[in-house]
């Protein structure tokens, strides 16, 4: 069989070889009749780094709302009206249940989420105590915890605690990031990675497809992604919240884009975990099971204030494909 342009990028992704621009543009644009192909080659990356593994992800919405950013696509900002349910630190035990619901899931992750710009120092402690908790019942659960930008103390505190990773999404291009929030910048979030490297914490960094980018700042944001060195990258798909600033906005995806662009971070960032995220069950449709030849991880379960996939059907769409999913540990 004949070797396609789209084999090259893999042997070049495989060779350590980084993925330019235009080499990265090519892949959005690739036609509808080569993705197979596409699919084939970014495959062939994905097997190398991670065999037939998936992994899974569990979110913990552990204080919901009451933030005073301004993010667009958000429902729990200050500025969204959207119906949802407000609280604010779940306990300890509340928090401990929520990671022992992630074992039952399968998830060998559990995310503990808050709202806010930053974490309260009370919050911050909540969360620590919990980590502390729960890693002595379950030592073999990564915890990994998202509460907004922290400073390098603050990060120390969960590393000791025991929280393997820290979560702060740079969500869209630099570029494009004034479209989206005025309350911060992309640099802040960008800062808040670099300082949970450097105090030891797995950085975990992704985006949102469908915010409005143009397709060059889609590229943008996957080299900046690629560029902190975060280990894992979801990739969400913009859904539109009633309620949002964004909320009437057409993301003009399509299944096939979606692919294109998960093979593009996967060619990007050969040996990260590609995280698919939310909006996979709406804007893949039929074709999400594809999207596991270029991603290796996917949340299970729900998204903070949005429903998901049933845990089932996941379950269902990973052996059917014949993969497996990674135990808590591995």
């Amino acid at each position: 069989m004949a070797e396609t342009r789209w084999d090259v990028l893999a042997e070049q992704a495989l060779a350590g070889e980084r993925l330019k621009l235009e080499q990265a543009l090519e892949v959005l644009t690739a036609p509808d009749e080569e993705l197979v192909d596409l699919l084939a080659a970014a495959f062939r990356v994905r097997r190398h780094h991670f065999g037939n593994g998936v992994r899974l992800n569990f979110l913990v919405n552990a204080k919901s709302g009451h933030c005073g950013e301004d993010c667009g696509y958000c429902s729990q900002s200050r500025v969204s009206t959207a119906e949802i349910a407000r609280h604010q630190l779940l306990g300890k035990e509340e928090l401990v249940e929520a990671a022992e619901r992630a074992l039952e899931l399968k998830a060998s992750t559990c995310c503990i989420v808050t709202s806010a710009r930053k974490p309260s120092a009370r919050e911050l402690h909540g969360v620590a105590e919990a980590a502390e908790e729960i890693k002595q019942r379950h030592p073999e659960l990564k915890l990994c915890a998202c509460l907004g930008e922290i400073d390098s103390g603050q990060a120390k505190t969960l590393r000791e605690s025991g929280i393997d990773r820290y979560n702060h999404n740079l969500n869209t291009a630099a570029s494009h990031y004034p479209e989206v929030c005025s309350t911060h910048t992309h640099a802040d979030r960008a800062r808040t990675v670099e300082t949970v490297a450097r105090a030891g914490l797995s950085p975990c960094s992704g985006l949102i497809v469908g915010l409005g980018e143009t397709r060059e700042q889609l590229v943008e944001a996957c080299f900046a992604l690629r560029d902190t060195g975060a280990d894992s990258i979801p990739v969400n798909f913009l859904l539109p919240i009633e309620g949002t600033p964004l909320g009437d906005r057409d993301p003009g995806l399509d299944p096939r884009y979606c692919l294109k662009a998960l093979c593009m971070f996967r060619l990007a960032c050969p040996e990260r975990e590609i995280r698919l995220a939310a909006g996979r069950e709406v804007h893949l449709g039929s074709l999400q099971p594809l999207a596991l030849y270029a991603a290796n991880s996917i949340f299970i379960s729900d998204y903070l204030t949005e429903p998901g996939q049933a845990p089932e059907d996941d379950y269902r769409m990973i052996e059917e494909l014949g993969f497996e999913i990674e135990p808590a540990g591995a």
